[in-house]
């Protein structure tokens, strides 16, 4: 049973992480009520399927179908839980902040709903906003709409999560830390209590005032996209240089605790609904206020630079336009289907623009990349049927079943391996390229 005192829980938007929230508070023992506006995905989570692509996301589902369910409805579902998580789109505006058109509606919904109910409720908002917004946008809603007073007829906590897709589940399970922004104690000592039962590896919990963890989230996104994109820059400092090895250059720098190894890997660019957008965020939030964010500005830049770096690698191996390329991989990394911001698909993209005849494959995102790359790419039926059409085959997203391909079907090939990914038989029977390690004379 959950340790809080907390048994029934609602979330308010049933996406990939709202989902997958909602599917492990139900695991840890709450009673889970989930608003969606999309009547297909409540038809399948009722159905006791996934409607969104996740690792491990069905079989939680199933396990929990009888403390999951979902709803169009917020009427009665609100007033029915003691808590509500909201997990809305912010999706990024023209100048870099995250718009609020859909946390407004949220919470416009969810203050109508406690303007009638006696007890407490505790609201919780996970989805990325800017600084500022939980105190000048969030709370003001809430009491207008409800009537009542935050801190005192409800709290209201700002706890977004720090996880990649793919690795949700894990991720909401083990993170790193939990991170609160709290309206008041109350708030924050229950959401800690509920976050305590729902994580299998005790973190620590940060809590603090809204505006700290506002720019805590976005700080800490910023700062892990610097590393890739430092990453990065030693990779084609490596590639010019005689002998130069980015893996032993980033292993040796990472056993510094000043620095650490994760994310400290030269290979394709970052991508995703997260990183490009909250590092933009955090440059933004800087402008705006007159300060300087120097380092996001330059770290957006160098990332923008790696599609041409990696297609100018690819045009110096293949022979245009008689050479077929083949694209290994197009989400924006392994283990999801999303390619928002895919570095892999932009490859691809690029190199078909450029006259090659290219020919695609992923094990999760041909639906997603065929709505960005059209008719300008073939899209093979498999990835031994990508290896086997081309000329050379780019390594471009390091999907695990990639490694299990018979080394056969390389035999003769260009091979250009963005993530030094393939082993020595590969590397033995083709012509092979790898981002960040330099090539010997003559080869």
């Amino acid at each position: 049973m959950p340790k809080a005192n907390v048994h029934r829980i609602s979330v308010v938007g049933l996406g990939k992480l709202g989902l997958c929230l909602a599917a492990t508070l139900a695991e840890a023992g709450f009673q889970v009520q989930g608003v969606e506006v999309d009547e297909s995905k409540v038809s399948a989570i009722n159905r006791g399927v996934s409607p969104v692509y996740e690792p491990g996301l069905d079989e939680l589902i199933k396990n929990n179908s009888k403390r999951l369910r979902a709803t169009s409805r917020y009427e009665g579902t609100i007033s029915s839980t003691d808590a509500t998580f909201v997990v809305v789109p912010t999706p990024s505006d023209k100048s870099g902040a995250f718009s609020l058109e859909f946390v407004n509606r949220a919470m416009s919904e969810i203050g109508r709903e406690l303007a009638d109910k006696k007890c407490y409720h505790l609201v919780v908002l996970t989805s990325t906003v800017m600084p500022g917004s939980m105190d000048g946008f969030v709370r003001p809603i809430l009491e207008k709409t409800s009537g009542k007073v935050c801190g005192k007829d409800f709290g209201l906590c700002y706890n977004p999560e720090f996880i990649a897709l793919g690795d949700v589940i894990r991720g909401m399970l083990e993170p790193d830390l939990v991170l609160i922004g709290e309206s008041d104690a109350k708030a924050g000592e229950l959401l800690s209590r509920i976050q305590d039962t729902i994580c299998t590896n005790s973190p620590p919990i940060e809590r603090m005032e809204f505006v700290n963890a506002e720019l805590a989230k976005i700080s800490l996104n910023s700062f892990v996209t610097m590393k890739m994109s430092f990453a990065n820059t030693l990779a084609e400092i490596s590639e010019k240089m005689p002998g130069g090895d980015v893996d032993k250059i980033t292993k040796a720098i990472g056993r510094d605790k000043r620095v650490g190894p994760a994310y400290l890997r030269g290979a394709t660019g970052y991508g995703g609904p997260c990183f490009p957008r909250d590092n933009i965020a955090f440059a933004h939030q800087a402008s705006k206020i007159g300060a300087q964010a120097l380092l996001a500005e330059a770290t957006h830049k160098v990332n923008l630079s790696q599609v041409q770096r990696i297609v100018g690698l690819a045009e110096g191996i293949a022979r245009k336009p008689t050479d077929r390329v083949g694209v290994l991989g197009l989400s924006y990394k392994p283990m999801t289907n999303v390619v928002e911001q895919s570095q892999s698909l932009m490859i691809a993209k690029r190199l078909g623009e450029g006259g090659y005849k290219v020919s695609v494959f992923d094990p999760a995102a041909m639906e997603g990349a065929k709505q960005v790359l059209g008719d300008s790419v073939q899209y093979a039926s498999s990835a031994e049927d990508c290896v086997r059409s081309s000329d050379l085959v780019v390594l471009a997203t390091p999907w695990p079943e990639f490694q299990k391909l018979n080394a056969r079907l390389f035999k003769g090939k260009a091979v250009l391996d963005c993530w030094r990914f393939f082993g020595e038989q590969v590397r033995n029977v083709s012509s092979y390229t790898s981002v960040g390690i330099a090539k010997e004379p003559g080869a």
